[in-house]
Order: structure tokens, then C-alpha cells, then sequence
């Protein structure tokens, strides 16, 4: 028997979907003005690396991801899997992650640094002060570290 497919969605989930940003979200708009105000330059959204990492920043051989943790199974406070649909979700989910860990090995063999952001270190109830927030980015792009992650605070 063939695999069920999910219900067609409804034109409004479509719009509302079709309107969820992947480039210029305001996470990745907060990192970008911290990063720019303490003198950091970068480039934005590279196709020719993989994955199209958010900011690249050639000069210290580092890329900069700001994820959401809904759309990539974060284990905080802002994931959690839609009851609707949920097999579609939770498959959805999967591959994000498996497809995650792929680009963040090929960006390491392509020998840049990766450091995660993650969207509940920038909103929600468990945000960092925005000075905090900064000490880490800039720790971490002028540091030696290969690999990142920034997240909220623990509860």
C-alpha cells in the first residue's frame, strides 16, 4: 500500500505558510546590527557554500546561522511538534535536522568555523541580554572554536 499522503492544506495555511520568511528574519536582523555595530563585515547568504549560510565572515574563516527553533527541533521552550499532521511534521523536522548536520560538515571541510544562533537566545523567556548576547558573538568569531551554538538561558 502506498504511503499516505497529508491532507492538502487550506488556502489560508497556504498564505500564512507561503508568507513565513527564510532570508532577513528579525533574529537574523538583530545578529547582523550587533555583529556590524562592533566593526564585523560580512556577506550575506552565500549560494556557493553550502547550506547558504546567513553571514559569512571571510576575514576569520567563520559562518554565522541564525535558526529558528521551530523549523530546526531545537530543545527549548519555542519547539514543540504541531498536533495537526503531525507524522508530516515530525518527517519534516527529521530531515532539517539530517540536512543541518550534512551543510555543517561540508562547511567544515571547506574549512570555516560554524556558529549557531539560535532563536531563543533572541526572544521568548529565555533571551540573553543584548550585551551578553554580543560578548558571545564577538568571543566566538575573533576565538579558534570550529563549532558554536548560542542559546537562551536555561530554566
Amino acid at each position: 500500500m502506498a504511503a499516505e499522503r497529508p491532507p492538502k492544506p487550506s488556502p489560508q495555511r497556504s498564505r500564512n505558510m507561503a508568507a513565513i520568511r527564510h532570508r532577513n528574519t528579525k533574529p537574523e536582523m538583530i545578529v547582523r546590527r550587533m555583529l556590524h555595530r562592533a566593526g564585523f563585515r560580512f556577506r550575506l547568504h552565500r549560494r556557493d557554500l553550502p547550506g547558504t549560510p546567513d553571514l559569512t565572515l571571510r576575514k576569520w574563516n567563520a559562518v554565522i546561522e541564525v535558526q529558528g527553533c521551530f523549523w530546526h527541533a531545537h530543545d527549548c521552550h519555542l519547539f514543540k511538534h504541531p498536533k495537526d499532521n503531525f507524522n508530516f511534521w515530525s518527517d519534516k523536522h527529521r530531515q532539517n535536522v539530517t540536512r543541518d548536520q550534512v551543510n555543517a560538515e561540508a562547511i567544515a571541510a571547506l574549512g570555516y568555523r560554524r556558529l549557531v544562533v539560535w532563536e531563543c537566545a533572541l526572544k521568548g523567556r529565555t533571551r540573553l541580554d543584548p550585551d551578553v548576547l554580543k560578548w558571545h558573538l564577538v568571543d566566538w568569531v575573533v576565538g579558534s572554536e570550529t563549532r558554536g551554538e548560542v542559546s537562551g538561558r536555561c530554566e
